[in-house]
């Protein structure tokens, strides 16, 4: 029969024989011994979390995965991170959130950020007998449930795509290294990026414009509408359409509400807005340029002169500055720190200059422009540092544009039909929205459209309005 070994007997060392010194088995003796004790360890280590888990914890109904089911309504009131202050000091609070960032500091002690909306709060974990066991310290406070998980690894992190191109630049000069998120792969997790402190604000911003945009037209007798969007011609003229087949029949999508603006104002709404897309297709690559926005459009009747209309853009935009810059300076500095900017300047009252005026400063500058020609985006910014030069304004209304430049639907003025009832608004040099007095007259826009190069079978729906 063969010896039996004992379990834990170490075997001798490959090799080995009668010539093998009793020095050198015993130092290969130790030699296995201490592979073994080592393996144990590892094994015993690998079983400890395990056999941890196996014994039960009477606090286990206080942390885990949590099955949102809607099994039932709990009663209990939530509160939102942006909502604590000292006021809540001592008090017990039921928030939710994703966990941003877990710093642990001990095996008791351990901190976890948690973030709601772009705000955060740090909450202090530590193990207290009967409250927190020590199973739950890296992951608990007093009772948290994790509801989504997140895969181990994502495409980008809040951290890195909320870096301002000056920090990383900073770094750089410092020898450092910091991650930094292009614009495509921004848009590529978009949903990752959104969550960044400066985005939060951005769109929070845009609510309110929105917002303020609504209640200011409302309070002047401005009555919400909502136009459509596939029409069966063109709406502004030119080539920057979205052109289709319905069903047979040519179709695009609408440039501007404006053709279904003025019908409306023919159907005595007398005052009308809109919030809504519009689809331009456009060939440039420049920020200024998008095929789809969100524009935000007016209409209004004339009583007597078109700076009836100017008024109301004048009054309209100094409330919208002034609530956000009252209201919401927190989430300016959020947007500020991420994309530095300065505060706008702008006037209670503010500046009117026509074409012909911003033409003047222009040569005086030393820059000549066609007096009936359109602006450029160069000779729009060298107006606007003159203008904030000359008028201390970021912010002014440029006014009496040329006819040859402005849609068919554009009244000329009286004395020189050359130019006409038309503005268009300014912020640091670049142009925000456009505005001007519609010809009334279906005979004269059928002659303005037809010179456009518009199919005026196309848009007989809207000159038969005028009739």
């Amino acid at each position: 029969m063969s010896p039996t070994s004992e379990p834990n007997q170490v075997p001798p060392p490959e090799g080995s024989g009668p010539e093998l010194s009793k020095k050198a088995a015993k130092k290969e003796a130790a030699k296995q011994e201490k592979l073994l004790k080592k393996k144990e360890a590892a094994a015993a280590a690998a079983a400890a979390p395990v056999a941890k888990e196996s014994i039960p914890d009477p606090l286990a109904d206080k942390y885990g995965d949590l099955e949102l089911q809607s099994h039932a309504v709990s009663g209990l009131k939530w509160t939102d991170v942006k909502a604590l202050s000292p006021e809540l000091k001592g008090a017990e609070v039921l928030i939710g959130g994703r966990v941003q960032a877990v710093r642990p500091v001990s095996k008791k002690m351990s901190f976890v950020v948690i973030r709601d909306s772009g705000r955060t709060v740090q909450c202090v974990v530590t193990v207290k007998p009967g409250e927190v066991s020590e199973q739950m310290v890296e992951i608990q406070v007093t009772k948290l449930y994790c509801v989504s998980k997140a895969v181990p690894v994502l495409p980008i992190n809040v951290e890195d795509a909320a870096r301002s191109d000056a920090e990383i630049d900073e770094a750089l000069k410092e020898g450092k290294q910091l991650v930094r998120v292009n614009q495509d792969t921004r848009l590529n997790y978009r949903v990752l990026d959104v969550r960044t402190l400066a985005n939060q604000a951005i769109f929070r911003l845009q609510s309110e414009v929105n917002y303020k945009f609504i209640e200011f037209l409302r309070s002047k007798g401005f009555v919400g509408i909502h136009t459509p969007k596939l029409m069966g011609g063109t709406s502004e003229g030119g080539a920057a359409v979205f052109r289709l087949d319905y069903k047979g029949k040519p179709a695009c999508l609408a440039q501007s509400p404006q053709l279904h603006k003025q019908m409306s104002i023919c159907g005595d709404f007398m005052r009308v807005y809109e919030i809504g897309p519009v689809f331009r297709a456009e060939d440039s690559f420049t920020h200024r340029h998008l095929c789809e926005f969100t524009g935000l459009d007016a209409e209004m009747v004339i009583r007597e002169h078109y700076s009836e209309v100017m008024d109301v853009v004048d009054e309209l935009f100094v409330e919208i500055f002034d609530h956000l810059t009252t209201n919401f300076t927190e989430e300016l500095e959020a947007v500020s720190r991420q994309y530095p900017f300065t505060p706008l300047k702008y006037l209670r009252k503010t500046l009117r200059l026509t074409f012909e005026e911003g033409v003047q400063m222009l040569k005086e500058a030393g820059t000549e422009v066609d007096p009936f020609g359109d602006l450029n985006t160069e000779t729009e910014k060298k107006l606007g540092a003159l203008v904030l030069e000359k008028y201390d304004t970021e912010f002014y209304i440029l006014h009496r544009y040329p006819s040859a430049i402005r849609p068919f639907y554009t009244m000329p003025c009286y004395d020189n039909k050359n130019y006409s009832n038309s503005f268009d608004v300014f912020i640091r040099g670049e142009e925000i929205i456009s505005g001007a007095q519609r010809v009334h007259d279906p005979e004269v826009l059928k002659e303005s459209a037809e010179a456009c190069g518009i199919n005026v079978d196309s848009i007989s729906s809207y000159l038969d309005s005028f009739k």
